[in-house]
C-alpha cells in the first residue's frame, strides 16, 4: 500500500510540474480590468494549486483532525494576503480548511460503507478584497476502504431437504454470504466458505457456497433431520480475515425404498351370522416404514373360499384394509371361511425395484357365529284368489315357515290383527292353515291385505312376518236395478208409441263375460192400456204410450212395475210416471201431483164456519186445563186470614241468656204485636226484617182464639198446619249460632279448651243438671248407683 501510494503522489508531482511551465497568457492574468472599469475575467494561463494528498482512509480514530491535503496558489507569496475558501459535500462539517494555509483536515470519523467519496470546491480570494484571484475548482476526495465488515448471510437460518438415498454431490441448496467492503480494493469483500458441523454428510464449495451430500445411502429411517453449520470468511480465508456463520436444517424426504409387511401371518375373526351386507369383520394392516404416498396401500383377496362371500377395501387413510360381508351368512349352511389377503404398495419408484418386492401376503380366517333366527316362511309372500261365496271354515291357504337355526324350534302361527279389525280370518296356531270365520263379500270389500306372524315357542321374541294378499272374486250374487230414472212424465198430449223415457240397470257384480240384462213388465202390468215396454237387447230398454188423450183431471201419476234380470237374479223397480202440461215442443209446463180439490157443494162460508168451531173448541180445552190448576189450590186458606213469619236478623252476636235487650221473646208469641213494643227493640242497631208470607189457615189453629199467647199452642199450631196442608213444602229452619253466650249455669260446652288442660276431667257435676241430661252422665260414668234407668 505505501509503494502505491508513493507512485501515486510521483505522478501528481509531475502533473503539477507541467502545468507550472504553461504561459501565463493561456491562464489569464490576474488583476486586469475591462475598459469599463468593471473587475477584469480571471483567465488563468497557469493553474497555480499544490495538491498534496487526493486519499484518506476510514475510521481514523485518531485524536487530532486528520490532514487530508494542502491547496496552494502561485500568487500566494506568504504574506497572508489570500484567503483560501472550501465548499461542497461535507464542507465545514466533515472538512475544514485553514484559510491562511489552505491545509484540508477530515474533522469526524469518516465510514466508506456510509459514503465513499466527497465532491469538493476549492477557491483563493484577496482577504482584503474579497476578490477571486483563482477560478473555484473542484476536486473529489475518495475514501479508502479497510476490512471492517464480516460476511453476512442475510436469508439464514436456512431450511433444505434432500431425498434419501440420493448419490453423493447431489446438490442441496446454495448459501450467499454478502460482505459490505469494497470489492474492488484489496481482498476485503473476497468471500470462502466452509463447513464446520454436518461432515461427513454434506460438504459446501468454498467459491460457490453450494452445499452437497457427501455421504452415500442416507437413509431416512435411519435418521431424518441434519444440522449443518457454514461459515463465510473474507479476506479470502486468511488469517485476520473476517467470519460470519449460518445454519441449514437439512430434512431427508421419504422415497419407497421399504416393501410393506403385515404384522400377523395369520387373522382369526369372526361375525354372526345374522350380520347385514356391509358390516365389518376385521381390520388388516400391512406395515411400512415409508411415509405418505409411499405407504399406501391397495389390498385385494387373491385365494380362498370366502372370495364371493367377504370383501376388502382400503380405509380412508389408504393404510389398514377393512373386510366387510358381501352376501348373508349362514351358520347352518356354512360355520366358517378362509381368505388369502395381498398389500401392495400404490406407488413404486422403479429407481429402486431391486429393494421388492413391494407386496406381501396374510391368511384371514373367518368364523361364522350361531344366532337364534326368526322363523323362515317358505315364501316371501303369498297371493290367494278366493269366491266371495266361501263358505266360513273354508280354508284360504296353510302358510308353514320353520327355525333356520340347528335347533330347530317349534313355530306358532297368528295374524296381526291391524290389519284385520273386522276379523274375517283364523289361522291355525300350529298349522298355519288360513280360513275364513266371516261371510265374504266382494262389493264391500274386495282385497284382503294381512300379516301372518311366525314365532319360535321357545323363545317369543323371534318373530317373523309375512304379507297375504287375499283377492276376493266375483259371484253374481245381487239382482240389477234401475239407475236413478225412477220417475218420469207424459204429456197431456202424447199420442200413441211415443217414447217417454229410456231406462238403464246397473249391477254391483262384476261377472266375467260383462253384464246382459233383460227387462219385461211385471205381470199384472203386461196388459195395462196406458204403457209398454221394449227392451233393445243392448242393457237399454223404451217405455212407450199405448194411448193417447191423457188429461190430469182425470188421473195425473201412473205406477210401472218393471223387471230387471241378469239371467241369474231378478229384480222389480217402479217407475213412476206424472202426466204433465206442456207446450207444442214438448217442454213440460207444469205437473199437478195428486191435488187436493174442495167438493163442489163446500161453500166459502162453511169452510169459515168450521174453521171458527175449532177455534171456539181449543178455546174452551184451554179454560177447562185452568179450573183444574186452581182446584188444586182448594186446601190454601183464605186471604183474610194472612199470617207472616218474621226473620228478624242482627248483624253481631247475642249476650246470651243475660242480654235482655238483644230479643223480644213476645214477637214468637205473636208476631204482629212485634210492631207495638218498641221498647224491646234492640237498641244499638237497627234490625232487617224479611218476612215470608203464608196463609195461615184459622181452623188449623187448636184452641181457636186469635188472642192465644202461649208460645207453646203457637208451635204446636204450626205444626199442625205443616201436617195438614198438602201443598207446603217441607221449609226446615237451621239456626247457626258461632258464639255461645255468658252467664249459663251449663258453662261451656266446647272441648276446643280441654286439650290445654294436664288433669283428669271430673264429671260429677252432670248429675247437677237434671233428668236432661242424665243420658250423658251415664256415658262417663257417672250416674249414681240408685238413679232410676232412662228407658
Amino acid at each position: 500500500m505505501g509503494h502505491r501510494f508513493r507512485l501515486r503522489s510521483l505522478l501528481l508531482t509531475v502533473v503539477l510540474s507541467v502545468l507550472s511551465l504553461l504561459p501565463h497568457s493561456l491562464l489569464g492574468s490576474p488583476g486586469e480590468e475591462t475598459a469599463a472599469g468593471r473587475s477584469p475575467l480571471l483567465r488563468r494561463v497557469k493553474r497555480g494549486w499544490v495538491w498534496n494528498q487526493f486519499f484518506v482512509l476510514e475510521e481514523y480514530t485518531g485524536l487530532e483532525p486528520l490532514y487530508i491535503g494542502k491547496l496552494h496558489s502561485d500568487m500566494d507569496k506568504g504574506d497572508g494576503s489570500i484567503k483560501y475558501i472550501l465548499t461542497g459535500e461535507g464542507a465545514g462539517t466533515t472538512f475544514t480548511i485553514d484559510d491562511n494555509t489552505g491545509d484540508i483536515h477530515a474533522i469526524q470519523r469518516l465510514d466508506r460503507e456510509m459514503k465513499a467519496q466527497y465532491v469538493l470546491r476549492a477557491q483563493a480570494r484577496n482577504r482584503l478584497t474579497d476578490r477571486p484571484l483563482e477560478p473555484e475548482s473542484e476536486f473529489i476526495v475518495k475514501i479508502q476502504d479497510i476490512n471492517d465488515n464480516e460476511p453476512r448471510f442475510l436469508d439464514g437460518p436456512y431450511w433444505a431437504t434432500v431425498p434419501e438415498m440420493s448419490q453423493i454431490g447431489t446438490s442441496v441448496i446454495q448459501l450467499t454470504a454478502t460482505d459490505a467492503d469494497d470489492p474492488t480494493y484489496g481482498n476485503s469483500a473476497r468471500v470462502v466458505y466452509s463447513i464446520l458441523e454436518g461432515q461427513p454428510y454434506f460438504s459446501v464449495d468454498a467459491k460457490t457456497g453450494v452445499l452437497r451430500v457427501s455421504l452415500a445411502d442416507m437413509d431416512r429411517e435411519t435418521r431424518e433431520n441434519y444440522s449443518v453449520v457454514i461459515q463465510a470468511k473474507d479476506m479470502g480465508g486468511q488469517m485476520g480475515g473476517l467470519a460470519g456463520t449460518t445454519t441449514v436444517n437439512i430434512t431427508l424426504t421419504d422415497i419407497n425404498d421399504n416393501p410393506p409387511m403385515f404384522d400377523q401371518r395369520l387373522y382369526q375373526m369372526s361375525i354372526p351370522e345374522a350380520a347385514p351386507m356391509g358390516s365389518v369383520v376385521g381390520r388388516i394392516w400391512a406395515k411400512d416404514r415409508d411415509i405418505g404416498i409411499n405407504a399406501e396401500m391397495r389390498y385385494s383377496i387373491i385365494d380362498g373360499d370366502g372370495r364371493d362371500t367377504f370383501d376388502v377395501s382400503t380405509d380412508p387413510t389408504n393404510l389398514f384394509g377393512i373386510i366387510t360381508v358381501k352376501k348373508p351368512l349362514d351358520f347352518e349352511t356354512k360355520p366358517s371361511y378362509t381368505l388369502k389377503v395381498e398389500g401392495a404398495n400404490t406407488q413404486v419408484d422403479p429407481l429402486f425395484h431391486h429393494h421388492g418386492p413391494f407386496k406381501d401376503v396374510t391368511i384371514v380366517h373367518v368364523s361364522v357365529e350361531d344366532v337364534d333366527e326368526p322363523p323362515l316362511f317358505d315364501s316371501p309372500g303369498y297371493y290367494i284368489e278366493l269366491p266371495e261365496d266361501a263358505e266360513i271354515g273354508t280354508v284360504v291357504k296353510t302358510v308353514s315357515a320353520r327355525d333356520p337355526d340347528s335347533a330347530n324350534n317349534t313355530v306358532r302361527y297368528s295374524i296381526e290383527r291391524t290389519n284385520d279389525l273386522d276379523k274375517y280370518f283364523y289361522i291355525d296356531i300350529t298349522s298355519g292353515a288360513l280360513m275364513t270365520v266371516r261371510t265374504l263379500d266382494r262389493e264391500e270389500m274386495s282385497w284382503h291385505n294381512i300379516t301372518v306372524l311366525a314365532m319360535e315357542m321357545n323363545n317369543p321374541s323371534q318373530i317373523a312376518s309375512v304379507s297375504v294378499a287375499i283377492k276376493i272374486t266375483d259371484v253374481n250374487d245381487n239382482p240389477p236395478s234401475l239407475t236413478h230414472y225412477l220417475e218420469a212424465y207424459v204429456c197431456e198430449n202424447a199420442k200413441a208409441g211415443q217414447l217417454i223415457q229410456m231406462v238403464t240397470a246397473v249391477d254391483v257384480d262384476e261377472p266375467q263375460g260383462g253384464q246382459h240384462f233383460y227387462y219385461s213388465l211385471a205381470p199384472e202390468a203386461a196388459n195395462n192400456p196406458n204403457f209398454t215396454l221394449r227392451d233393445n237387447q243392448d242393457n237399454t230398454a223404451w217405455v212407450l204410450t199405448r194411448r193417447g188423450g191423457w188429461s190430469q183431471q182425470q188421473q195425473t201419476v201412473f205406477h210401472l212395475p218393471i223387471i230387471i234380470s241378469d239371467s241369474e237374479h231378478t229384480s222389480t223397480s217402479t217407475l213412476t210416471i206424472r202426466v204433465c202440461s206442456c207446450d207444442h215442443e214438448g217442454n213440460v209446463l207444469s205437473c199437478n201431483a195428486e191435488a187436493y180439490s174442495l167438493p163442489a157443494s163446500l161453500s166459502r162460508g162453511a169452510l169459515i164456519a168450521i174453521l171458527a168451531c175449532i177455534f171456539v173448541l181449543l178455546v174452551m180445552i184451554l179454560l177447562m186445563l185452568s179450573l183444574r190448576t186452581h182446584r188444586k189450590k182448594t186446601f190454601l186458606c183464605d186471604e183474610e186470614e194472612n199470617v207472616h213469619e218474621n226473620i228478624v236478623r242482627y248483624d253481631d252476636e247475642g249476650g246470651g241468656e243475660e242480654d235482655t235487650e238483644a230479643f223480644d221473646i213476645a214477637a214468637m208469641w205473636n208476631p204482629r204485636e212485634a210492631h207495638h213494643h218498641p221498647g224491646k227493640m234492640r237498641q244499638d242497631m237497627l234490625p232487617e226484617i224479611e218476612s215470608l208470607s203464608r196463609y195461615v189457615p184459622q181452623a188449623c189453629v187448636l184452641g181457636g182464639g186469635g188472642g192465644d199467647s202461649s208460645v207453646h199452642g203457637y208451635v204446636l199450631a204450626k205444626l199442625l198446619e205443616a201436617d195438614l196442608d198438602l201443598c207446603a213444602p217441607p221449609y226446615d229452619s237451621l239456626q247457626t249460632y258461632a258464639y255461645e253466650g255468658e252467664g249459663s249455669v251449663a258453662e261451656s260446652l266446647s272441648s276446643l279448651q280441654s286439650g290445654t288442660s294436664n288433669t283428669d276431667h271430673e264429671y260429677d257435676y252432670l248429675n247437677d243438671w237434671g233428668p236432661r241430661f242424665r243420658k250423658l252422665a251415664e256415658m262417663y260414668g257417672v250416674l249414681e248407683a240408685n238413679s232410676p234407668p232412662l228407658w
